[in-house]
């Protein structure tokens, strides 16, 4: 009976690792002119029902050619049969091609599987991410001290945003609970803000009932006078205001809030500014373009995630404060078996943070902005925000489809003219939606703004040119004029 062993040979690790290199690459190749799925007829979501395995290919094989061609063989089973938002005609949601260098880092960190929960189970790889994150809030346009932490995502961080917001409005609720504040707390968000906060408020404990959903304007904007209705109306009925959720880049329509006017109502009412940029403040590595999130450093903490517009793999997100004492006050627990930090040194992860075990999301940033720097970042911005435009420009002059909503970044909102309204426009626009992704060759997405039904396309890829652009608009007309 063979020994079971994970420990491959340097033989065998260097061929299967040349192997999926050599993969990886002709994959990013294909990229640009890739479908984005397989035809809607060859499409499956059958399960797959095979057994556990009670041996493996290593146990019965140790010719290395052949244990190449296993991994070459499931790397195109998983190539040929899966969707690719990577690919240079997918307008979907915010899911980027990632870029190389974010490849290779996570690579790096696979192998080497630092433990980020204390400095001194990790020390450099632990100064890396507090070097990234303060690059980050920089460009926030914060000052010293600030502090925040990388997360697997949006998620995460606006669940970490609302907890520092509880733990600074209500510090002994952190040990004794939300019964002890003795009132219903409220968090003030607009009607197209992301659905992670439903849930963290729920998670928090608050109930997802403590979240006001304020209409928005016609810019798709929180509309002010209605929140201060609602912080009115909820003070007079004994309720707790503590925390507004502004947002940068709203999933379904890209739409950014005033974050300036939204901080002066908080700094009146005392109350902390949270802002879900996690797609949108990204804008600020632009210089061209951060006026568009202007306010950004007068929130109290911020939700980003380099796994959107910075083309980082998943998982990649961050939240940062402006208070860190208060993500101290949050997170931090005392346990006798994780290694005391020296005096001076940053905190350990695991109290600032919702997670204990801790991946080291933050190289593939931080590599990336090494090779590249900031200014690749802004030329990334500037390019997509330009195409986006032309996009935008182009829909405003089509005979069949008007604009939507206003465009913030590159996420375009318009719906077929003089289709209706209700259900028979959401019919019209699936339909549409069908025509042109039926092929698999591409692919956008119907959804809601405002209650209403729009078509949604994202400039989101790097490879993105004027040629998916106009064949896009190309099969959208085509779309348009067969119904």
């Amino acid at each position: 009976m063979p020994h079971p062993s994970f420990d491959l040979n340097s033989a065998t690790r260097r061929r299967l690792g040349y192997e999926l290199i050599d993969i990886i690459d002709a994959y990013f190749q294909s990229l640009p002119t890739r479908p984005v799925q397989l035809p809607l007829e060859q499409r499956s979501f059958e399960p797959l029902r095979d057994p556990l395995p009670e041996t493996g290919v290593l146990d019965t094989n140790i010719d290395t050619d052949d244990l190449a061609r296993f991994l070459s063989e499931t790397a195109n089973e998983l190539i040929e049969k899966g969707f690719h938002v990577p690919a240079g005609n997918y307008f979907g949601l915010m899911n980027p091609t990632p870029a190389y260098a974010g490849v290779l880092a996570e690579a790096l960190v696979a192998a080497l599987n630092p433990q980020l929960a204390t400095m001194a189970r990790s020390q450099l790889a632990s100064k890396i991410e507090v070097q990234t994150v303060r690059w980050i809030g920089e460009r926030f346009g914060w000052r010293q001290p600030f502090d925040g932490t990388f997360t697997s995502g949006g998620n995460e961080a606006n669940f970490s945003g609302l907890a520092l917001a509880l733990a600074h409005h209500f510090p002994a609720a952190v040990e004794d609970g939300v019964a002890s504040i003795g009132a219903q707390p409220v968090v003030y968000a607009s009607e197209e803000a992301h659905h992670s906060l439903d849930k963290s408020i729920g998670l928090l404990g608050l109930g997802r009932k403590a979240i006001r959903r304020v209409p928005v304007t016609d810019r798709i904007q929180l509309d002010l006078a209605a929140l201060q209705r609602a912080l009115h109306n909820d003070r007079q009925q004994g309720r707790q205001p503590f925390c507004v959720v502004a947002t940068a880049g709203t999933t379904n329509s890209g739409a950014i809030d005033d974050i300036v006017a939204l901080a002066d109502i908080c700094r009146s009412e005392s109350l902390w500014l949270h802002l879900d940029g996690a797609y949108g403040a990204s804008i600020v590595f632009s210089d061209n373009h951060r006026h568009l999130v202007n306010g950004i450093e007068y929130c109290d903490s911020v939700t980003i995630d380099p796994h959107k517009w910075l083309a980082m793999p998943f998982a990649c997100g961050a939240i940062l404060t402006r208070h860190p004492e208060t993500l101290h006050q949050a997170f931090a627990v005392s346990t006798p078996y994780m290694p005391k930090t020296a005096p001076g040194l940053p905190l350990d992860n695991f109290k600032v943070s919702t997670q204990w075990t801790r991946r080291m999301n933050s190289l593939k940033l931080w590599l990336t902005l090494k090779l590249h720097g900031r200014v690749a970042y802004q030329r990334h911005i500037d390019r997509q925000m330009q195409l986006a435009s032309a996009f935008a420009d182009w829909v405003r002059e089509s005979k069949h489809f008007e604009l939507a909503a206003p465009m913030y970044v590159p996420i375009l909102n318009f719906r077929l003219k003089n289709a209706g309204t209700g259900d028979i426009l959401v019919q019209r626009h699936l339909a549409l939606v069908d025509h042109v992704t039926r092929d698999g060759q591409r692919w956008i997405s119907e959804t809601r703004v405002c209650g209403r039904s729009i078509l949604r396309a994202m400039v989101i890829s790097y490879l993105t040119d004027e040629t998916h652009i106009s064949a896009l608009q190309t099969a959208l007309a085509e779309a348009a004029e067969s119904q």
